[in-house]
């Protein structure tokens, strides 16, 4: 029988306090995807997935079509009839196939599952993810957003930058951010993709390679902590919601438990900061808009 939780994320439940609930949260997860999860991503306009690059960094991106385009075509299997947009590592990183995280999110009724396994792209482009962990979410420091209209041409107006270190305006972008999403990973465990929220200003950029943002209560089984316990590498993306556009962090994560740390942010649990290797900008590439709606309840200081 494979282990629930592997060393990383057992280590952090014990240093929280939370082996117990860990344990009872645990058994929610699955290796098939169930009748009313498959109907979810039927439903769902798009996804976020965690991949790894030939040099072993990971990255995050947002897959996007037309609500079917997530087609579960057995109990353990999602067909995914969609291409990584063109500037995007996981266009390349698919190429060899390999194991991804996956996060399907619902912004608007704050609904999220995660489906984690292989992924393998077929000769007529179809990406195919079998699971290894499918488990459902809670609906916390998700801002209630709802996407609006979906543009069918692509942008004439894309473009792809590439830099060692955000510029001034990708610091503004990422410090009135109030959503974000981070990819992970462990040598057993295998990869995984997952949210974070809080008000604008919850993360906080300390100089263009380094970043800062505090850990919230959530449940309390530590995937995202306890791959980087285990392998700092992770990746992060910011969506720019208005206009389509994508900001994806590659770098390494700490993890710091410092009590006088925390206290600047109030509300958190620990703080994560984060070193950045290579940034990557692509404008104007998500076919979707959303329109605000309210910020969580669940956010400090909200």
């Amino acid at each position: 029988m494979v282990p629930v939780y592997h060393s990383g994320e057992l280590a952090i439940q014990a240093r929280a306090g939370r082996r117990d609930m860990a344990d009872r949260v645990g058994k929610s997860i699955r290796s098939t995807i169930p009748l009313a999860a498959q109907e979810f991503l039927r439903s769902q306009p798009m996804a976020i997935l965690g991949s790894i690059d030939p040099a072993g960094r990971l990255w995050a991106s947002m897959l996007t079509g037309a609500p079917g385009f997530m087609q579960p075509v057995d109990g353990s299997t999602v067909r995914i009839d969609t291409s990584p947009a063109l500037g995007d590592p996981l266009r390349e990183n698919l190429t060899v196939g390999g194991q991804v995280g996956m996060l399907v999110i619902d912004l608007a009724t704050r609904r999220r599952m995660r489906l984690n396994g292989m992924a393998e792209t077929q000769s007529d482009g179809l990406i195919r993810v079998h699971a290894r962990q499918v488990y459902a979410n809670c609906p916390k420091y998700i801002q209630m957003r709802e996407w609006v209209n979906r543009n069918t041409k692509p942008s004439t107006a894309r473009t792809v930058r590439r830099e060692p270190s955000l510029t001034e305006r990708q610091q503004r972008w990422i410090g009135e951010a109030d959503t974000f999403f981070i990819a992970s990973g462990h040598p057993d465990g295998g990869l995984d993709a997952s949210h974070r929220g809080g008000n604008p200003g919850f993360v906080r950029v300390l100089n263009p390679r380094l970043i800062v943002w505090p850990d919230y209560a959530g449940n309390m089984m530590f995937q995202t902590l306890g791959n980087i316990a285990a392998d700092p590498h992770a990746g992060l993306l910011f969506i720019d919601f208005e206009n389509g556009s994508t900001l994806q962090l590659t770098g390494r994560a700490r993890l710091i438990w410092d009590t006088d740390r925390m206290a600047e942010f109030p509300g958190s649990q620990r703080i994560i900061e984060f070193d950045i290797d290579e940034v990557v900008e692509v404008t104007a590439t998500i076919p979707l808009r959303w329109r605000f709606i309210e910020f969580s309840p669940f956010n400090p200081g909200g």
